[in-house]
């Protein structure tokens, strides 16, 4: 009976009786791929011949250098992406069981090994390695997404606002990488009736840059309640960046408004950050004057001017972060960029969130918006 494997595999034998090894080798000669076979003596030996292209490991457990379960802890140890069987003799039966439990694949008792039941074990084993590889990455993956909507509550506080006078829209949006970064966003409204918002971008990806932008935006929060909307708030926003990042070069930029309670008019400070979009009594424009400053973490005695804004009775604006006007739009991934988010709200005829976000492209980056109206009777 000719033995059948899957698929042509290269396979490691840490095996120390030539008489054994030599059986071994010559029943997989019958498969019809006969497996590229290493032959390890020792385990310093094996050491030497565990590379990454090693597909399964056939592992005796009484080795001159190592017994029992000791070779297999270090071959698991040395080999997490091969499948692992365990050779034993007929009175170690009951080893292999504890090897299997220990994280081997199977075993085989050398008396009882012939050609068929050689290549099904090597077989089975590699299709059980496979599913607890695909098992760990969908475990890891759903820890990963767990962290990630954990820190994306952070990132995306409920708004405190008290009043109707204002409708508050927001979306956020991974880009194509699905990994979360450092846009964070919020809005509060004072006790005198101001509304203030922020939207802001840690530079960077990954859950570092994540968990600073949730620490900046509980300080941006924490610090409006307190009555500290100026300059006094974005120096104590940039000194925190400083004491909480990971390296100097990262930086954040940011844009806050504050919204008169007559809603008639808003301070804004666009800290190295993309102008807000505004609509105001039907026309679409980009926040004219300029940034009022760096980004925060660049220059420790920076200094940020207030932009002041008319609004009107009837406006929206809109805060977003880079990825927008990042997103490749059209057959040459050309990017969209300021003028083209302003065109894109003109042919809307307003801020129409989600089917702006649908015709703006392909993100490439986190995406973070805040549009917040004036309603209407």
């Amino acid at each position: 009976m000719t033995a059948h494997l899957s698929e042509t595999l290269t396979l490691l034998l840490v095996e120390d009786d030539d008489g054994d090894a030599f059986l071994v080798e010559e029943l997989l000669q019958e498969a019809a791929a006969p497996p590229r076979i290493f032959r390890a003596r020792s385990l310093q030996e094996a050491r030497t011949k565990l590379t990454p292209g090693i597909q399964c490991v056939l592992v005796d457990l009484s080795l001159p250098d190592a017994t029992r379960l000791e070779a297999l802890e270090e071959v698991l140890a040395m080999a997490p992406h091969a499948a692992v069987l365990v050779l034993t003799g007929l009175r170690d039966a009951h080893v292999g069981v504890a090897a299997v439990s220990a994280g081997a694949q199977d075993y085989l008792v050398k008396q009882d090994i012939d050609a068929p039941l050689l290549t099904r074990a090597i077989r089975y084993a590699m299709e059980r390695k496979r599913a607890d590889q695909t098992q760990l990455r969908l475990v890891q993956a759903e820890l990963i997404a767990k962290e990630n909507a954990r820190t994306q509550r952070g990132l995306l506080p409920s708004p405190l606002l008290t009043s109707d006078a204002i409708e508050h829209l927001t979306r956020y949006l991974p880009g194509s990488g699905g990994t979360l970064a450092g846009d964070f966003l919020d809005a509060v409204q004072t006790p005198d009736g101001a509304f203030h918002v922020v939207v802001g971008d840690v530079c960077g990806h990954g859950p570092d840059e994540a968990a600073l932008g949730v620490a900046l935006r509980i300080a941006w929060r924490t610090l409006v309640l307190a009555g500290q909307t100026g300059g006094t708030l974005l120096r104590t926003l940039d000194t925190l960046l400083r004491a909480e990042r990971k390296a100097p070069e990262i930086f954040t930029t940011l844009c806050t408004a504050t919204i008169a309670p007559d809603l008639r008019s808003a301070r804004m400070r666009v800290v190295g950050h993309p102008p807000p979009v505004l609509v105001r009594d039907g026309t679409v424009e980009v926040l004219e004057g300029g940034p009022s400053g760096p980004p925060l973490g660049i220059f420790p005695d920076a200094e940020w001017s207030v932009i002041d804004v008319p609004l009107g009775d009837k406006w929206s604006i809109m805060f977003y972060t880079d990825g927008l006007i990042e997103a490749a739009v059209g057959d040459r991934d050309e990017l969209l960029g300021v003028d083209g988010l302003v065109g894109l709200v003109r042919e809307h005829g307003a801020v129409d969130l989600d089917r702006l976000i649908r015709h703006a492209g392909t993100l490439s980056d986190d995406l973070a918006v805040v549009v917040v109206s004036r309603r209407t009777a």
